[in-house]
């Protein structure tokens, strides 16, 4: 049984016959096939129905999934497992949040980049949660150099609930850190996308997220603060996240209403978690047709339409 978020409940009873129609079908003693189709085809009708109107509050449920894909994943599949991992900012530490390296995208050869959940409580931990430490956006920058030496496009992956807050992270720099990124990636001669595959948090998402295209999934978040974080901050409590999530306009929807993102990658029936291996597909298709595109392009061009698109946005008086 997968696991089901609150408003998914109407699937749960319809999953369970499901399940012990299987059971009977595989027994032999009765041939369940017909029941199974009928119940696949209902399960998918009511997936279809919660799916189509969620609430910003549920999308943000959806994005945190803990049977979601993860960035490393992506980059296997992505690069048919030909993604080689390389380590540390050579200054401090390997930071294990942020993940990168060479990898294949169809033909050619890019530069993969982003930060990495675990899958379990004890690589949760071991991943800091997804949330880097300054020399997680160092080793980022590091390989974002490599790849401007090599001429090979940056491909960055963002999941993160933030850049990590910890009184040691300030000490070693985290806003400059993110600062130079920013700077850095600005002016990168290598075309850059960036893809928001879950959790988009204020600066930790930001500090990988200067690029040419900005591609986001569907049921993504991309905000400068989390719902929970900024209900705490207005009502000095949780309690009002789904209307903080509301307020904050934070999906994907939003998002390119707003000119933020460049596009909007479409996600299987019930969510990437439903179905990793149609995710990864949509993914890599959005990328390779969007790379095809920046390719043509000069350097010049390319640094120029970068810096116009980021100078755009927001109001200035």
């Amino acid at each position: 049984m997968p696991v089901l978020l609150d408003f998914e409940e109407p699937i749960k009873e319809l999953l369970e016959q499901l399940e012990k129609a299987k059971e009977l079908n595989e027994k032999g003693e009765v041939d369940m096939k017909k029941n199974i189709r009928d119940l696949e085809k209902k399960i998918d009708q009511t997936r279809a129905k919660l799916y189509k109107n969620l609430t910003p509050w549920q999308q943000v449920q959806v994005s945190r999934h803990p049977e979601r894909p993860y960035t490393l994943s992506y980059f296997k599949h992505l690069s048919e497992d030909s993604f080689l991992e390389l380590h540390g900012d050579r200054n401090v530490k390997d930071d294990k949040a942020m993940v990168g390296g060479f990898g294949k995208l169809g033909d050619r050869s890019v530069m993969y980049i982003g930060q990495q959940k675990g899958v379990n409580t004890k690589m949760r931990q071991y991943r800091n949660f997804g949330m880097p430490n300054p020399e997680g956006y160092r080793k980022a920058l590091r390989l974002m150099k490599l790849a401007e030496k090599f001429k090979k496009p940056v491909i960055t992956f963002i999941d993160t609930p933030g850049a990590f807050p910890g009184l040691e992270a300030e000490e070693r720099g985290q806003g400059e850190a993110i600062a130079r990124n920013l700077y850095e990636m600005a002016k990168l001669k290598v075309p850059i996308i960036c893809v928001i595959i879950g959790e988009g948090a204020s600066g930790g998402a930001l500090g990988i997220g200067v690029g040419d295209k900005v591609l986001m999934l569907e049921n993504a978040w991309y905000s400068v603060i989390s719902p929970e974080n900024c209900s705490t901050i207005l009502w000095r409590n949780w309690d009002h996240k789904v209307e903080a999530a509301e307020a904050l306009k934070l999906t994907a929807k939003d998002m390119l209403k707003n000119k933020l993102i460049d596009g909007i990658v479409k996600e299987p029936l019930g969510g990437a978690h439903n179905n990793h291996e149609e995710a990864f597909e949509l993914v890599k298709e959005a990328i390779i047709k969007e790379l095809a595109k920046l390719e043509k392009l000069s350097t010049e061009k390319l640094i120029e339409q970068r810096i116009k698109k980021f100078a755009s946005m927001g109001v200035t008086h």
